[in-house]
This record gives C-alpha cells, structure tokens and sequence, in this order.
C-alpha cells in the first residue's frame, strides 16, 4: 500500500487514486525570468523521484507542468532589457527544458504556459463574478474570499487577520496577507495586456495554474505538488477559486518538499551562494552526482547542499558503479545461486516498501546497499556465478528507472593514446620495470581511469576526478 502525507489533512493518508491505475499529477512549475536554481530543482526532482516510482509501481501518469510566462517579475525582466514578453521568457524556458534534461528528470506530458490559456481563463473569472465570489474595482477583478467559508484549510491559517475590503494586486506579497486577490489587473501602461470579455488587462498569477491543471487534468485530479513556499498563498487560493467555480473538490492529495539551503544558509546571489546548473557544470559537477544528492534527502526535510556532500554522493554513487563493474567483469563460473534470487527479492521488497511510506528514500537506498555488501561477500567467497550477475544487473537497472543516477548502457572505448599507455604500462610489468608501469598507472589516474591487475589481466574503469 502506498501512503503519502497530505498537507490538506496534515497525516499520512493511503493513495487511491480516482481512476484506477491511472493517476493525473500536476507540478508548479518555473517563472521564466531567470534561470532555474538548485532550490527549485529540489522541488523538481522530488516530482521526477514521485512519478518515476509510481510508474514503477505500475500506474500510468498523466502530468502536467505549467510555465508562468506572464506575472511581475518577467514584466518587469522584459522591461529591464528593452525585449518583448516572448522574447525575454523563451530563453528561460529553453535553458529550463535543457536543464531538466541534464539531471534526467523527466517529460512532464504537458508544459502550457500562461500566456497561451488567456481566453479560458477570463472565462473563469467570468463565471466567478457570475456566482458572486470575485468583484470588479478600477478595473481589476478580486477574488472574495469571505465568501468562501473553507479558505484556510491547505494552509491552516489565521482567518481572523482578513481585513473585508482589504486587497492585494501584486503577484509578490506577504506570506501572512490574509487579504482578496487579484483575479484580473487591468491595463496598464507599458505592460503587456490582452482584450477579453472581462475586459482589458492581464491574470493574476494564481489563477494561471487552476485554469491549466484543470484543462489538462479534469476539474478534480489526484496530486498536486510543490514547495512549502506554494502552499499559502499560491496553493491555498487555487483552491479556493477552483472550487468556487467547479463547486467539487479540486486536488485529492497535495504534497509539498521542504527548502534547500547552501552551507547552512538560505541561499542568496549576495551571499554567493547562489547555483544554477551552469554554475555547478563549470565547476566540473557530474550531473548524476547532484541527482542522487537531491534525491537522498527525504522530500519533507530540509536539504542543506555543499560541496561536502557532492563528494559523498559521488562516493555513493561509485559504490553502485564498481558494482555493476564487478559484476560485468568477473570471471563467474556458470550456473546459478538460490541464495542471490531471496537477496533480490527481499531487496525488490525492502526498496519498494521504503518508497510506498511517503517516498522515504533513505529506507529504498538502504536496501540497495545493503545488498551490495551481501553480494560482494558471497563474490569473494565465490559463491556467485555467471546467471546471478546477469540477473543483479538487470535488477540493479530496473531500480535505476526509479532513481535514474546510472549512466547508459553502453560499451565505452578507450581513446587510441589511453589504449597505448595501458599497452606500454602491461609491456614495463613484463620487464619488472615496476617504477614505470607505477609512474603510468598514476597518470592514468589523473585522467580519471583506475587500473586493476587480475588473474585474468588488466582491467579498466572511470573514476570521477576530483574538481
């Protein structure tokens, strides 16, 4: 059974989704005015870990992602660099795409942006104002949300600061505004703003993601996921306008992860702290290295990102490596053990049992590595052969589908030059020259290729080199 902790109710709850087998997943996704950072993909990959395991566990996903392409801060971008709204987001979002292809995170099924879905969504504040829940002031449109007797309930907050009359039009305000929002802002100057029946002007920000996930997902759906930072009031009021218009439930399940933080601090351009991917791949970060890091730490506990600990999920992740290494390369004997079909089955089991109570990640790599260690013992004891290796690296890989930090399969050659010093270095073991198939085995090192002399010859591997 898979449970999963609902901030709308606050406990752990069992997932059952509306149709099943089927689950329709919606994830906030980037405001195109600058590139993406390591906090927000944070978010991201704990979305990506979510949709990966629940494939794995056999459902099919329908996601949805949405671009905000229109709110204050890419207005104001634009503006800053003399470029049109188009113009000034599409390099955002392109760099966003290449971004989240490089961490291997997954295609969400479909990405629609703000600015494409304008007409749907004056036809929802249309029908807000229909029904009484949202009204008209110089020429802005606000949503009520004394009329709406739940508000409150994702966020849990205080009711009793609602100031009637009270409005906020910026899409930027404080976290414990408890005021009505800005459905609609009306034209103005310099800004860009589109004509529709509820007249001239652009949305607010919250409104965009109920119109999307709703076109995409059906006016009720299953999870919504996000930061803390969404929950209010970004969250709180695509509930509040969803259901007043829909008159259902909006979101079954709602799950939030907590922040990244850099060295113990909130990261801030001004305290250089502050990564994005292209920082981290100018420092020489393998990608896989910072997605088994951003993965590894619980979705609902904070993550505190350094450099320490890339080293440690780079030491991590080479354990599952040289593994896979050993078991392509060893010279089993043939046959098959009894023994390796119970680990892969208590493994398979203990993995997916961690993942199942609320994706607690640190139970699924346990069981990982822990099966690492029986298997090694039983490698040197020789109790492993040619069948059991076959059968742990197509299980081993069948895990990475969920975790996705292992490279391709794919046969790598060496290129010529590293070919013929591995030659020159086996050709000075030959003649006892120790010293200079030492002085080579080293070199090699550097460039990040360890040497390993076996029985049966010399064999090769990638090692990370240190930045």
């Amino acid at each position: 059974m898979i449970r999963f902790f609902n901030t709308l109710s606050g406990k752990l709850e069992p997932f059952h989704p509306i149709t099943q087998g089927k689950v329709k997943l919606y994830t906030c996704g980037p405001t195109v005015y600058d590139h993406a950072h390591i906090g927000n993909f944070r978010a991201y990959m704990f979305e990506d870990l979510l949709k990966r395991f629940l494939v794995f566990m056999g459902y099919t996903v329908t996601h949805v992602m949405n671009i905000t392409d229109v709110d204050d801060k890419t207005i104001n971008g634009a503006h800053a660099e003399g470029v049109s709204l188009q113009d000034f987001t599409k390099k955002y979002i392109d760099s966003f795409y290449k971004d989240m292809d490089t961490l291997k995170i997954t295609r969400a099924d479909h990405y629609p942006k703000a600015t494409e879905h304008i007409p749907e969504m004056a036809r929802m504040i249309k029908g807000l104002l229909d029904k009484g829940y949202a009204y008209e002031k110089d020429g802005s449109i606000y949503f009520s949300i004394a009329k709406f007797p739940d508000y409150g309930r994702l966020s849990k907050i205080n009711l009793d600061e609602l100031k009637p009359g009270e409005r906020i039009e910026s899409d930027e305000y404080e976290k414990d505004s408890v005021n009505d929002f800005a459905l609609w802002k009306h034209k103005k100057e310099g800004e860009p703003f589109w004509e529709t029946e509820v007249g001239s002007g652009r949305p607010g920000w919250h409104i965009e993601c109920s119109v999307m996930s709703s076109k995409y997902l059906g006016e009720t759906f299953d999870i919504h996921c996000g930061g803390t930072d969404n929950i209010f009031p970004h969250h709180e009021n695509e509930i509040a306008q969803s259901e007043a218009y829909f008159g259902k439930k909006f979101v079954n399940y709602w799950l939030h992860c907590r922040h990244l933080i850099v060295d113990g601090e909130k990261m801030s351009k001004s305290k250089g702290n502050y990564y994005t991917m292209r920082d981290l791949l100018k420092k020489n970060i393998d990608p896989s290295v910072l997605r088994f890091l951003l993965i590894s730490t619980h979705y609902r506990k904070m993550l505190n990102f350094t450099f320490e600990a890339l080293d440690q999920a780079n030491a991590s992740l080479q354990r599952i490596k040289d593994f896979l290494f050993e078991l392509n390369n060893h010279p089993f004997k043939e046959g098959e053990s009894k023994a390796v079909s119970k680990i892969i089955e208590k493994t398979q089991k203990n993995f997916t049992d961690g993942l199942s109570d609320d994706l607690n990640i640190s139970v699924a790599l346990r069981a990982l590595f822990d099966m690492i260690r029986e298997v090694n013992s039983l490698i040197a004891e020789e109790k492993i052969f040619s069948q059991d290796a076959e059968n742990l690296q197509r299980f081993i890989h069948s895990l990475d589908s969920v975790l996705a930090v292992l490279p391709e399969e794919k046969e790598e050659l060496l290129p010529a030059d590293i070919m013929r010093k591995i030659e020159e270095r086996e050709n000075a073991r030959k003649e006892k020259n120790y010293t200079r198939a030492d002085a080579i085995r080293d070199e090699l090192l550097e460039h990040g290729i360890v040497l390993e002399d076996t029985k049966d010859g010399v064999r090769w591997k990638r090692v990370k080199t240190k930045r």
